[in-house]
């Protein structure tokens, strides 16, 4: 990447950071706070804390649409107040249900698909790989920074404080889009970034995508089911509030990055992709047995914690990866709009089913409930197909050319599996093996025709 490639990069992944960093910083924090609230109940508090992820689900898909018409950074800047707004609705209210209008209106600012469209728009096919890295890395840290950053700071200002600072962190974000982010010179449809909805039908009905959104589905659910109950168990069997509990996340988290690392090598460079993906998805389902089994025990609900983390972070990083592998390369983006709605639509399920099953029946069917679906996941990752190993590749075209010409040549060149063109973006999407794939080959080819 250049240096104005880099600094539009940067800035949208801090703009997308801000703003899942205040949403996950509540996580550790909220189940003990929110049973002090007005009319609070289990199922209530689950409804609370998983929310927001069925207005993000709905609405990410059309606010990126809706960017195409009306602006990138009208529609970011928008979400931002959205988001801002029933943060402070969140951190006035004091009572459960207050707290549920606050969350949904949170989720209702879904700039995540507004966001990776103006990454695509400031960066040029060749370096937009390494941009929409940037951004996916931010988020993984962003994610671990505040599961312990939540507690440290509840202990502070409470969590109406961690409210309040999300709205800070959108007014942040406000500011970063405003002058810092640069303006695009054109926005225009990019199908390896943004859904487009006549591919809608295809992505859906494709069976491998189809395993691979189950997964991020159930993988949130679990999370958020988990949340409900673990730190009461920790408090239970450690004696730490959840206010402390950052002594206990912040070992945890680093344990299990040292052990995602190794795993993604051997995934990715060692092409044992499927191997990984299926033992990952049975780490998980042992750590919530184990938190079923040992949830009284000390030294086995923290092993059950950290394995859950370990198998977690290595599913985070790998599910993308295989999203990319496995779409058609003009549905890249489509594919990554449904498999990203998905997920939050698995964190809106997590938290309303866990919080009724631990009203019902208390943490230990929460525990089961999460035990049988990480189950059902494993038998759906058996059966999956082993992926490609395959990335998507983009070269820009000039107009006038003879498109089956050129895709014809395009998929003679060594390690092209497949090669699509549009003509009104003037782009060919390609499917590669990079490790014998001839970039520079295949631009030759472009600029001849």
């Amino acid at each position: 990447m250049d240096k104005e490639e880099f600094r539009a990069a940067a800035s949208l992944a801090a703009v997308f950071s801000v703003r899942l960093l205040g949403l996950f910083m509540i996580y550790p924090v909220f189940a003990d706070y929110a049973r002090h609230l007005s009319g609070a109940t289990p199922y209530l508090i689950g409804l609370a804390l998983g929310i927001y992820g069925l207005s993000q689900a709905l609405l990410q898909i059309p606010f990126g649409m809706l960017s195409d018409k009306f602006g990138r950074k009208t529609l970011i800047v928008l979400g931002l107040v959205i988001f801002g707004a029933g943060s402070a609705v969140a951190a006035l209210s004091t009572s459960i249900d207050g707290v549920i209008a606050g969350r949904v209106l949170q989720g209702a600012g879904a700039i995540g698909s507004v966001v990776l469209a103006l990454v695509a728009d400031l960066t040029t096919e060749d370096h937009r790989t390494q941009a929409m890295a940037l951004v996916g890395i931010t988020i993984g840290i962003s994610f671990l920074v505040a599961l312990v950053a939540g507690p440290l700071l509840a202990g502070v200002v409470g969590v109406p404080g961690i409210f309040w600072l999300m709205v800070g962190l959108a007014a942040a974000g406000i500011a970063i889009t405003g002058f810092v982010v640069p303006r695009p010179r054109l926005s225009r449809l990019h199908r390896d970034a943004e859904a487009v909805p006549a591919l809608l039908r295809s992505v859906l009905t494709n069976g491998e995508l189809l395993r691979l959104n189950f997964g991020i589905f159930a993988l949130h659910a679990m999370l958020t089911a988990s949340f409900l109950v673990v730190p009461a168990a920790l408090h239970d069997q450690l004696h730490v509030n959840s206010h402390s509990q950052w002594m206990v996340y912040l070992p945890v988290l680093l344990i299990s990055v040292v052990a995602m690392v190794p795993a993604i090598i051997v995934a990715e460079k060692y092409r044992r992709m499927k191997a990984v993906f299926v033992g990952a998805v049975a780490v998980l389902a042992v750590s919530q047995f184990m938190l079923l089994a040992g949830q009284d025990h000390a030294y086995i609900l923290l092993a059950a914690i950290t394995l859950f983390f370990a198998a977690f972070n290595t599913m985070e990083a790998s599910l993308p990866s295989l999203i990319t592998k496995v779409a058609p390369p003009a549905a890249k983006g489509t594919a990554t709009g449904i498999y990203s709605s998905l997920q939050f639509l698995g964190i809106f399920v997590g938290g309303v089913v866990g919080g009724w099953i631990n009203g019902r029946a208390g943490s230990g069917a929460v525990f089961a409930c999460t035990g049988g679906l990480a189950l059902l996941w494993l038998l759906v990752a058996v059966t999956m197909k082993p992926p490609s190993h395959l990335t998507t590749r983009l070269i820009r075209i000039g107009g006038g050319v003879d498109a089956a010409q050129l895709v014809a040549r395009l998929r003679q060149l060594p390690g092209v599996a497949e090669a699509v063109l549009v003509a009104e973006e003037e782009v060919a999407y390609l499917k590669v093996d990079s490790q014998i794939f001839d970039a520079a080959k295949a631009h030759s080819i472009v600029a001849a025709a």
